[in-house]
């Protein structure tokens, strides 16, 4: 879903990570830096169509279980980048506008 930020569960997290270019952040709802994060990917996302962007609400109930027993969080947000699958990038923290940008070009940008 191109231009769109989706939100990420247990149900279609497997799905999303095995797009050809995806981010998927992690957050939690008291976190000041997560909603500060929320309209960085929200723009990000308009810009980058080739791209699945996801948000991961790991703090709503029965929701992200699997993803949690995936992966270890030591600070929210965390920004995961993946291919086909594979996880390319951890980043921990806010990512601001200008380095998201230059990390989606530096991992995903098409090489003729």
């Amino acid at each position: 879903m191109a231009g769109i930020v989706e939100n990420v569960n247990d149900e279609n997290y497997e799905e999303l990570t095995k797009a050809s270019a995806a981010i998927v952040a992690y957050g939690i709802a008291p976190c000041n830096p997560c909603q500060a994060y929320d309209p960085i990917l929200q723009e990000t996302a308009g810009k980058y169509e080739h791209i699945r962007f996801g948000k991961a609400k790991m703090h709503v109930p029965g929701k992200c279980r699997n993803i949690k027993k995936q992966h270890t969080f030591g600070t929210y947000p965390t920004t995961h980048f993946f291919s086909n699958g594979t996880l390319l990038l951890t980043r921990e923290g806010k990512v601001e506008a200008s380095e998201l940008a230059d990390l989606i070009e530096q991992y995903f940008t098409k090489k003729s």
